[in-house]
C-alpha cells in the first residue's frame, strides 16, 4: 500500500489536512514548519512529512484548544519540528534569526530557555523599535499551569481571545495575550516598561503577569514571544 495514495494518506497528511479543514492553507501551514508550501504538498503526492508529525499533532491540538493566531502556532510548531540527522546520527545544527522582520512594519521574535535565562535582551529590540513606530505587541508566554492565578482561556485572563490557550504534555501552558484583532498593546508603554527593566524582556513580563494578577511572584517563564505590527493607518 502506498503512503501516498489518495485513500490512505499518511498522518503527516491527514493533520495537515486537518488544519486546512480549520481554514488554512498549505501555505500557512509551511510557514509554520518554516519549509516551503511545496514540501506540504508532498505530504500528499510523495507520503513525505514524517520529521513534521509531532509538530503538525501539537498545532492542531493548539487550534482545537481556541488557538487561531498563525505566528503563534508557528511558534508551538517550531518548538515541535524534528531536525534531520547527520550522518553519525547526530542533530543537524539549524541556524536561523530570533528576530525577524523590518523595524516600523511587522516584526515577531521568540525566546527560548536558553535565552530566557539571559533576559531575552535580543526581543527588546523589536519592542523599542515597535515602539518607536507608534505600534502595538502580542505575546505568547510558557509557564508551568499551576504559575497562572486566572483560568485557562477566561475572558479575565486573555479579554477578547477565544480561549487564548495551549496546554502540553509537560506541565506547562502557552497562553497569548493581545492579536492584531484585539488592537494589542501600546508598544510605547512596552519599550518603557522593558527600559525599566533594563533591557530585560523576560522580568518585564513576568512583572506584568504578577502586576495584573495573572500569576505567582515566583513564576518561571519558559518561553517568551513577541509580536509586533504598526496599525495601517499609523504607517
Amino acid at each position: 500500500m502506498s503512503p501516498a495514495d489518495p485513500d490512505n494518506p499518511n498522518e503527516a497528511a491527514r493533520l495537515t489536512q486537518q488544519l486546512i479543514d480549520h481554514g488554512y492553507t498549505k501555505r500557512q501551514i509551511a510557514r509554520m514548519l518554516g519549509r516551503d508550501a511545496s514540501l506540504v504538498s508532498q505530504f500528499f503526492t510523495k507520503g513525505k512529512g514524517a520529521a513534521f508529525v509531532n509538530a503538525l499533532r501539537q498545532v492542531v491540538r493548539a487550534v482545537r484548544g481556541g488557538e487561531r493566531d498563525t505566528e503563534a502556532l508557528g511558534a508551538v510548531a517550531q518548538e515541535n519540528v524534528q531536525r534531520r540527522r547527520t550522518r553519525t546520527g547526530q542533530k543537524a545544527r539549524v541556524r536561523g534569526k530570533d528576530v525577524v522582520g523590518a523595524p516600523g512594519e511587522s516584526m515577531a521574535g521568540r525566546a527560548g530557555k536558553q535565552a530566557i535565562r539571559s533576559g531575552a535582551s535580543h526581543l527588546a529590540p523589536v519592542v523599542h523599535e515597535t515602539g518607536r513606530a507608534g505600534g502595538r505587541l502580542a505575546f505568547t508566554v510558557r509557564m508551568k499551569a499551576d504559575q497562572y492565578t486566572m483560568s485557562a482561556g477566561s475572558t479575565e485572563d486573555s479579554p477578547g481571545l477565544r480561549r487564548g490557550f495551549v496546554p502540553r504534555a509537560d506541565g506547562t501552558e502557552e497562553r497569548t495575550y493581545g492579536s492584531a484583532s484585539t488592537g494589542g498593546f501600546d508598544a510605547a508603554e512596552w519599550s518603557q516598561r522593558v527600559a525599566d527593566h533594563h533591557g530585560d524582556v523576560t522580568e518585564a513580563m513576568k512583572a506584568w503577569l504578577v502586576e495584573t494578577g495573572r500569576a505567582v511572584e515566583d513564576a518561571d517563564i519558559q518561553y517568551l514571544e513577541v509580536r509586533a505590527w504598526v496599525p495601517p493607518q499609523q504607517q
